[in-house]
């Protein structure tokens, strides 16, 4: 059984970065192999984890629409499309999902998408998707089974009520999401009693807080990937903290 973990939240809340963490920590623990999916239309998880991505989903998409070659039928050619976009590193893959639909139909495409990205996914024991906050990649990505659902915050009001918003869009969306956890991220001290009173509010179930790091703004401005970010990041002490809670109720 594949399970997995979609990250969600608002520009700015490090979300991807977390996700980038989260690949780690199950390539750490030996919990392999895990496939990444960027289904971030601002698509940068490549960089989080180091890797250069030449094809996305959304180009074959975009392929397929215009007509693939004569003598190859639409299905071989998706399958083939995808294998080309997945790439391979130590413990995990990577997929991006690419840029949005354009104008005109893709219902064909989708459905072919769909169908080898769901093949693709029974692969492995774990996926990871760093989503946008809007949710329409995971709406169609595979058959809206998600497991977890991280929501990521910034540790303001206004971070809170985004991510009580992307919580209450799952279920206008009816995604079949079995938990929906909170993190609130880039915490300076601690979480004020504000922010804890507007999580109730929305009915956000808060499983950790991950302080503030000058070590992960540093790699930032540098362009290290932050997956390869130093043991003594107080962010990653943290972070593994909160995953070894979250994986221990599995």
């Amino acid at each position: 059984m594949t399970y997995s973990i979609g990250v969600a939240g608002k520009g700015g809340t490090g979300k991807t970065t977390i996700a980038g963490l989260i690949v780690r920590y199950l390539v750490e623990n030996n919990m392999k192999p895990v496939l990444a999916v960027d289904a971030d239309s601002n698509s940068n998880l490549n960089e989080v984890l180091g890797l250069e991505v030449n094809e996305t989903l959304g180009d074959a998409r975009e392929e397929m629409k215009k007509g693939v070659a004569t003598g190859i039928t639409k299905d071989v050619f998706m399958e083939m499309k995808l294998e080309q976009a997945v790439v391979e590193s130590e413990g995990f893959d990577l997929i991006v999902m690419g840029r949005p639909e354009g104008p005109g139909c893709y219902c064909a495409a989708n459905t072919l998408l769909t169908q080898y990205l769901e093949r693709l996914i029974g692969n492995y024991a774990y996926v990871v998707i760093d989503n946008e906050a809007g949710m329409e990649h995971i709406s169609r990505l595979t058959t809206n089974n998600i497991d977890l659902l991280l929501i990521i915050s910034d540790p303001t009001i206004r971070g809170i009520r985004s991510a009580g918003r992307i919580a209450e869009l799952t279920e206008e969306l009816s995604l079949n999401i079995k938990d929906k956890l909170l993190i609130i991220n880039q915490v300076k001290e601690s979480i004020a009693d504000e922010l804890r009173a507007e999580t109730k509010k929305y009915n956000l179930e808060l499983i950790g807080a991950i302080p503030e790091d000058s070590i992960i703004r540093e790699y930032d401005m540098k362009g290290i990937p932050t997956i390869k970010i130093a043991e003594d990041s107080k962010a990653l002490k943290f972070a593994f903290e909160i995953f070894s809670k979250i994986f221990k109720k599995i």
